[in-house]
């Protein structure tokens, strides 16, 4: 329990000698950096290393060949293609070479196998328009070849499957709804400030189209690594965050830009943090965006996050909905741009215990008394000290 334990949310610097006479800003500049989980576009940054049982993914070839990059699925598509026409082609010729067709060039008393297939290039070629059904009519299969028949029918039912396999796979990955996710914005920073009477974790999320986000709604959670009575430790630990799911807050009806609020009460894993606490705490909050887009009805999934040093206290969203001549315009340059108002330091368990001895309440960003004791002057004093930013 004593022991210190080492975060998996820094990264490890090289060891070096230590020098008593070191300036305190290069002791500032090699100490660990904090490490996202999640990256400000969304992407997760976790690699999947020593995976040994690789079979898994090909039980579910489908899936593994749509997570491709585009360069590799491209050249999977056409490799797929190619050596289909090949291995038919060279069946299609062997066939012609086994029953002597090749030895008949010309001779108008044989009948061949496939008319006019003169060699492997034409048998590829024969093979590409009975796999693409083109059919050009120049080469065509005779009723005096068996083989050839069974041959036909093995490669028309194949063709299909693979066309239903690589064209499925293409259609899927071009559908998919990732770039509809780069319109889905969240602010730079969250802000902590008081809304109501109450400290409050807030950020904004804002949709760039005008084609809407269908059952649009929001989650949070922590990534902060913990240590247990026991001894346990628990790296990058994920804690829920309530931005409204009892009140039913968390569903969005996203047309404008909405500020998304937490509050900071018993359940909050924020209950005991101030503000000087948060700016040592290694901590990361995930946030995300997940509906249904209208033109296609797919789910869409956006995500973002804040690291410690981008959660301001003291700070409120600048307005960005004004009402013009028959119409509410956003403005988007406002979009990230935050200011600052009065908000007491100290964390909300603090804040609440204040409360409750001293009858104190915020209006204006401003802390005033009502009506109790001069001698009770004194710690109304220390708490507007508490809340100058």
């Amino acid at each position: 329990m004593d022991q210190d334990v080492e975060s998996p949310l820094t990264v490890r610097q090289p060891k070096r000698p230590r020098v008593d006479n070191e300036p305190p800003q290069d002791r500032e500049r090699i100490r660990a950096k904090p490490q996202r989980y999640v990256r400000k576009d969304g992407k997760c940054n976790v690699h999947h290393g020593n995976v040994r049982e690789t079979y898994r993914y090909l039980t579910d070839i489908f899936t593994t060949l749509v997570d491709l990059k585009w360069r590799f699925n491209l050249f999977i598509f056409v490799l797929v293609y190619t050596v289909t026409w090949l291995l038919f082609g060279f069946m299609w010729w062997l066939i012609a070479y086994a029953r002597g067709d090749l030895e008949h060039i010309g001779d108008g008393q044989w009948t061949p196998c496939v008319n006019n297939l003169h060699g492997f290039v034409s048998a590829f070629l024969f093979s590409i328009e009975t796999e693409t059904t083109i059919g050009y009519g120049y080469r065509v299969i005779t009723d005096q070849c068996p083989e050839g028949i069974v041959l036909l029918l093995v490669q028309s039912v194949l063709g299909s499957i693979v066309n239903a396999f690589m064209v499925g796979c293409m259609f899927v990955k071009i559908s998919q709804p990732k770039k509809r996710a780069e319109t889905l914005v969240f602010s730079t920073h969250a802000v902590i400030s008081i809304r109501d009477g109450r400290l409050c974790l807030m950020f904004r999320v804002g949709d760039l189209r005008n084609s809407h986000i269908v059952e649009a709604s929001i989650r949070a959670k922590l990534i902060k690594s913990k240590q247990t009575k026991e001894g346990e430790f628990i790296p990058l630990n994920q804690t829920d965050m309530n931005v409204g799911y009892d009140t039913g807050d968390d569903r969005l009806f996203l047309v404008s830009p909405l500020i998304i609020c937490h509050e900071i009460n018993q359940l909050s894993p924020f209950w005991d943090i101030s503000r000087q606490q948060l700016e040592h705490e290694e901590l990361e909050i995930v946030v995300i965006l997940e509906g249904m887009v209208e033109a296609t009805g797919m789910t869409c999934q956006a995500r973002s996050s804040y690291v410690s040093s981008e959660i301001k206290w003291g700070f409120r969203f600048t307005p960005v909905l004004t009402l013009e001549d028959g119409f509410y315009e956003v403005d988007y340059n406002s979009f990230h741009q935050i200011y600052e108002t009065h908000t007491p330091s100290c964390s909300a368990r603090q804040l609440a215990e204040m409360s409750a001895r001293l009858p104190i309440s915020w209006s204006g960003g401003k802390l005033s008394q009502l009506d109790e004791p001069a001698e009770r002057n004194g710690d109304v004093a220390n708490m507007e000290n508490e809340s100058k930013v």
